[in-house]
């Protein structure tokens, strides 16, 4: 993985120095959002494996020599060490992004890293049991689902129109049915789409897919996510006169749902004012029962608590990269 230096752009634009190799610690610092105290601690924890990646330090005459041939031709730009100076090698600040523990953009390096490292070992296998048995199973969800729908629904519909002493009970076990016959389509859905060949699997993983996305492929991919845990009239309305949302629709339990979409760089923040507006968007002009705001980045502290204190449900970029790796949205159930 450490030779996979390119990973580090594809989150943020790494600074180098004038010599296109390097970088300072301050650099390092300020690229993963810490002091530089804290990159000083972990050069302490884990110099010996930082070194063997590409860290040095320079003194003597090495360090005269940096400063004359690479540094003093931008004087006012770069620091002028008098004693010593550590460089990093793009490779060794990879390494320090496995290490860092308190940095986003540390995590989400390894968030990428990680997603490669995952399509490397599980591409899809040829298992014919299992195949047999999961067809069957498929068969028979669809088989229930059909007979709940078709039949035991309408004879539901049928005995509450006839029936005067029995009406309430009556109402309440079709509702029941219904639930199942929801439960059943969301299972099959979701069987198809974790059993299915996935030739549409983003070849640099999930968040990586989605940072390469305009903002209409990521409405359509969130659309898509939202139908396959059973959402249904979901429409697409993002653009002018879409009235503060991208998304409108029903959850599986028929509630109105309203959603808004953010591609923003994992770097950046959803602010306060950003869901202050999506609150009045969704609530107000919408009379939203359910209320997402999806984006590829985090919330700041105050965003999180505006749309706790009014209802309104996050998806932040981890959220977000679990739910379209397959988990559900509790929310939407």
């Amino acid at each position: 993985m450490l030779e996979r230096t390119d990973v580090l752009d594809r989150v943020k634009a790494l600074s180098l120095l004038p010599d296109g190799m390097h970088v300072t610690t301050a650099m390092v610092a300020t690229y993963f959002g810490v002091t530089v105290e804290a990159i000083r601690q972990l050069k302490a924890r884990h110099n010996e494996e930082l070194s063997c990646n590409g860290m040095l330090t320079l003194r003597g005459d090495q360090l005269a020599e940096f400063k004359r041939d690479t540094l003093s031709r931008y004087p006012g730009g770069h620091p002028q060490p008098r004693s010593s100076l550590t460089l990093y090698s793009r490779r060794a600040v990879l390494n320090v992004a496995m290490l860092l523990r308190d940095s986003e953009v540390a995590r989400q390096v390894r968030v990428y890293l990680l997603d490669m490292e995952y399509l490397a070992r599980t591409q899809p296998v040829e298992n014919p049991a299992s195949t047999d048995t999961a067809s069957l199973d498929d068969r028979i969800d669809q088989r229930i689902t059909h007979i709940l729908g078709k039949t035991v629904v309408p004879m539901f519909n049928a005995l509450i129109e006839t029936s005067g002493e029995h009406r309430r009970e009556l109402v309440a076990l079709r509702a029941g049915v219904q639930r199942i016959e929801r439960r059943l389509h969301q299972h099959h859905t979701r069987l198809q789409r974790l059993e299915g060949v996935r030739d549409d699997r983003p070849t640099v993983g999930v968040m990586a897919a989605m940072d390469a996305m305009n903002g209409r492929r990521f409405e359509h991919h969130i659309a898509k996510l939202l139908r396959r845990d059973g959402c249904t009239n979901v429409v697409v309305q993002g653009g002018r006169g879409d009235r503060g949302v991208d998304i409108i629709g029903l959850t599986a339990a028929g509630q109105r749902l309203v959603v808004q979409c953010k591609r923003f760089a994992p770097y950046l923040n959803i602010t306060s004012p950003e869901v202050q507006k999506f609150v009045g968007a969704a609530k107000v002009l919408h009379n939203a029962d359910v209320a997402l705001y999806v984006a590829t980045c985090p919330f700041t502290p105050e965003a999180l608590n505006i749309a706790a204190e009014t209802g309104i449900t996050v998806v932040h970029r981890g959220q977000l990269e679990q739910w379209s790796a397959g988990e559900p949205l509790e929310v939407l159930e």
